[in-house]
């Protein structure tokens, strides 16, 4: 069992730390919102993960593997969602903070990091094509499958709570109102990069 997982954490590890649009999200909420609002997008990201996880143990992923439809219908649909929130912040960037309470009433951070993990097909393919290789040929793949998505989701709750502790002290930087903008700018144009790659991207 440790000749399995041991190379799994370490390959999930690499995975995590290496920089995509999640950690882009999680690194903007935490330095233009709050920590709590970073903590909920995390967490709506690790629930995205779970979600992900549960449809490749129930062998659904699969379909996204094989039916050039399906993965295109969810690809679009997660572009599409990718490019509305980087045109968002590309056309309406905000120069100061001061409604902040306002946005936290009206803005569910959970949502937007469960929709920004969910509608990415490379997640669930990317479960897909990688568990399988850490699935040994006496156990139940089901309960296996989410106990490996449920290190994933562990070791980036871990890592996601190290960026927001990070940003922390910088935050106070960031909030300057030309930094807001900015901030904002390029975070939507980044959002539109990944709605690209996403178009583009192939099965």
């Amino acid at each position: 069992m440790l000749e399995i997982l041991i190379p799994f954490t370490i390959a999930i590890i690499i995975l995590t730390i290496t920089p995509g649009l999640d950690t882009t999200l999680i690194i903007r909420t935490a330095s233009l919102e709050t920590r709590q609002s970073a903590f909920q997008t995390a967490l709506g990201i690790s629930f995205g993960c779970m979600v992900w996880g549960i449809i490749v143990a129930c062998g659904l992923g699969a379909l996204l593997a094989t039916s050039e439809l399906a993965f295109n219908c969810l690809k679009w649909i997660g572009a599409a969602y990718l490019a509305w929130l980087g045109l968002q912040l590309l056309i309406k960037p905000r120069s100061h903070l001061e409604n902040q309470i306002e946005i936290k009433k009206t803005t569910n951070y959970f949502l937007k990091g469960f929709f920004c993990n969910i509608l990415n097909p490379k997640v669930g393919l990317f479960y897909v094509t990688f568990l399988p290789q850490f699935i040994p040929s006496d156990v139940t793949p089901f309960f296996w499958i989410m106990g490996l998505v449920a290190i994933h989701v562990v070791l980036g709750l871990l890592w996601s709570s190290i960026l927001i502790f990070m940003m922390q002290p910088i935050s106070r930087f960031l909030k300057q109102p030309k930094i807001v903008r900015r901030l904002d700018q390029i975070t939507g144009t980044i959002f539109l990069l990944f709605a690209i790659k996403l178009v583009m991207s192939k099965r």
